[in-house]
């Protein structure tokens, strides 16, 4: 059973409201929707999307080796040819594969479990050194 974490490290919102931000910026909304929809200052969010745009081939390696760890049979995940929303892919698949393997999860929450809180910082483990 994997711990539940509902927090990234620095951050004030709720791992799944910064989630859904990720995500409408993966399928083509910009930082304006995604922040009224989550009824956020634009800032917040713009700021969100920066840092993870910044790290996000970092982040899509790092959650496709887990997908593959956590499920070795796991076809290759296919680009989606961008590398923003082939990073967000990545932690849906390395998610589902958890879920799968350890029981049910949170894809943001299970994000968020396996970057220690680190999804959006700039500093330590395990992809800073790629930023």
């Amino acid at each position: 059973m994997l711990i539940r974490n509902d927090s990234l490290l620095r951050r004030r919102d709720r791992v799944e409201v910064i989630g859904a931000a990720l995500l409408a910026k993966a399928t083509g909304a910009g930082h304006r929707r995604a922040a009224t929809a989550a009824g956020l200052p634009a800032s917040t969010v713009r700021g969100w999307l920066r840092r993870f745009a910044s790290t996000a081939e970092a982040v899509r390696v790092w959650f496709t080796v887990v997908a593959h760890d956590l499920d070795p049979m796991l076809a290759p995940i296919v680009p989606t040819g961008s590398v923003f929303a082939d990073a967000v892919e990545a932690i849906a698949v390395a998610a589902r594969a958890a879920s799968l393997r350890l029981g049910a999860v949170a894809p943001w929450s299970f994000a968020s479990t396996a970057s220690r809180g680190r999804l959006l910082s700039n500093t330590g483990w395990p992809w800073a050194a790629a930023a």
